[in-house]
């Protein structure tokens, strides 16, 4: 038991007064950290609503429409249905944040009684002081240091075209076509290897496909510095560009079968059409419309929704929500000029909804306050990684036109039929998979094991119905062009890897290339 005199004099002593701040000086520090807090945790809170309003205007402006129309008896249900779903987001909302913040209230408050009676008992390890101190610098982190190092990372994240070497090839009223050069300056480009055409996916941008290149951390770069002939398809700004703003699938195609004949004009072989995410569905429409005959010979997709309707987790979402809401009407934004767009912002929100435990405002601050604290004594270092992750999302998102959008919103409402054929039409003409295997030509999927954007059997589904070669790379949606684009990783694009020998995209091309090769000396 311990003596209360004893403790009263420890109380009192000189050592221990040095261990504390004076009582002004330590409101005044409180004071400040709680500021501090409250302004990170506003960034993360800021970003979740911000969509959430914007959404609340479309919606209004769409049932204005819909009230006039509906009976009142659909409009009631139509709302209990949607009251239903929003209280189920909302307990889900809720119940994340709440564990969230006991858990940092549990793992605080130990802290704090450690450092009380390590104070009080001169026993090694974190006094008040340091306690203190420890709180202001992860504070401090979270509102200054850490959205200086996203604002920072900018010059290194993504494509900077206007000044760094790559050449501008081509270009239609919609994109603009370039071929990306290698960053290790000892490589040339190989002009007679086989080139490779890179479609990125509209709402998450062309810059999730150079990531950070001068750090080898780069999809694209990851070809070119293989000296592979290296194109890559980049939109042109929609808020600019009318003729992208009411662009259509078969605009799609007809740009793409442009772009492929200028390649293959240059380099004197066939094309591999490569498309991320919604890029590769696209590419899989471009091929079955035909305009790709004798251009195109091979292609590869990563982390794309062939079939959205198998990725569980999203359509399972779509399909809690009343079928009256389910309507690209309650995203679309329009244009000074009239032209109506998909909103990009709102597009990426609703993905954030579908996870909402792990997106939560309070979840998400959470998660990088844990980051920046300190570990084993350690000071934490901010990495590029996690700096260019959070640039991208809270800079690319892109807004879509309608056509486009309205092809990808079939493909996760709709599935493959029974004989292959997609849910979607080009140039009047159905859309069947068995014509790429009719055509011979070579198709790597690649996907990621716990993807839950574009789960697994969204991405293979082609496998189904032709015979397809792929690829499975641990972690999520965008690790290809993060996590494995590094040539030192577990997963190297251009190696193979898994007790399975899975080949990675760069490998896959270089393959090819050597076939080729081999088959002209024949």
């Amino acid at each position: 038991m311990i003596d209360p005199g004893v403790f009263s004099k420890e109380i009192c002593s000189e050592k221990l007064l040095g261990s504390l701040f004076l009582p002004a000086e330590t409101i005044v520090r409180q004071v400040s950290t709680l500021q501090n807090y409250a302004s990170g945790f506003a960034r993360y809170y800021d970003e979740f609503m911000t969509p959430f309003m914007i959404s609340m205007r479309y919606f209004y402006q769409a049932e204005q429409d819909k009230l006039a129309k509906a009976s009142p008896d659909e409009t009631m249900d139509a709302y209990l249905d949607l009251l239903d779903f929003n209280v189920d987001i909302m307990n889900r909302f809720l119940s994340s944040s709440m564990n969230a913040f006991n858990e940092f209230n549990a793992r605080e408050t130990q802290h704090a009684l450690a450092a009380w009676f390590n104070t009080i008992y001169k026993l090694k390890g974190e006094d008040f002081k340091a306690l203190i101190e420890r709180q202001e610098k992860i504070a401090d982190r979270m509102a200054n240091v850490y959205p200086k190092a996203i604002l920072d990372i900018e010059s290194e994240f993504g494509f900077h075209f206007e000044g760094d070497g790559n050449i501008k090839v081509a270009e239609t009223d919609r994109f603009v076509l370039y071929q990306v050069l290698p960053v290790n300056k000892a490589v040339q480009v190989n002009s007679s290897a086989k080139p490779i055409l890179i479609i990125p996916p509209f709402v998450l941008g062309a810059n999730i496909l150079s990531f950070l290149p001068h750090d080898n951390r780069s999809y694209c770069h990851c070809f070119a510095n293989q000296g592979i002939p290296t194109y890559i398809r980049v939109l042109k700004e929609i808020a600019d560009t009318p003729a992208l703003q009411i662009m259509t699938g078969e605009d799609d195609a007809n740009d793409t079968q442009y772009f492929c004949e200028t390649i293959k004009a240059r380099h004197g072989k066939p094309v591999t059409l490569n498309g991320y995410c919604q890029g590769g569905f696209l590419a899989v429409c471009d091929m079955l419309s035909g305009k790709l005959d004798g251009l195109v010979d091979a292609l590869i997709t990563c982390v794309s929704p062939i079939d959205g309707t198998r990725s569980v987790g999203f359509t399972d979402f779509l399909k809690g929500l009343p079928s009256r809401f389910n309507s690209l009407l309650y995203g679309t934004k329009t244009l000074p000029n009239g032209n109506k767009v998909a909103d990009g912002l709102l597009m990426g929100w609703v993905y954030k909804l579908k996870s909402i435990e792990n997106n939560a405002p309070l979840v998400a601050f959470y998660r990088d306050v844990m980051m920046l604290s300190p570990r084993n004594g350690k000071e934490p270092k901010i990495s590029k990684t996690a700096a260019a992750l959070n640039y991208w999302l809270q800079n690319e998102r892109r807004d879509l036109p309608i056509g486009i959008t309205e092809m990808s919103y079939a493909s996760f409402n709709d599935p493959i039929t029974d004989d292959g054929t997609l849910p979607v039409k080009l140039f009047g003409k159905k859309l069947n998979l068995k014509r790429i295997q009719e055509k011979k030509i070579k198709w790597l999927i690649c996907y990621g094991e716990h993807d839950d954007l574009v789960e697994k059997n969204s991405a293979i589904a082609p496998s189904d119905f032709i015979e397809v070669e792929t690829s499975a790379f641990p972690k999520g949606h965008v690790a290809i062009a993060t996590s494995w684009s590094d040539p030192k990783s577990a997963c190297p694009l251009h190696g193979i890897f898994g007790e399975e020998k899975y080949r990675g995209p760069v490998r896959f091309q270089l393959d090819l290339d050597k076939e080729m090769a081999e088959a002209d000396q024949e």
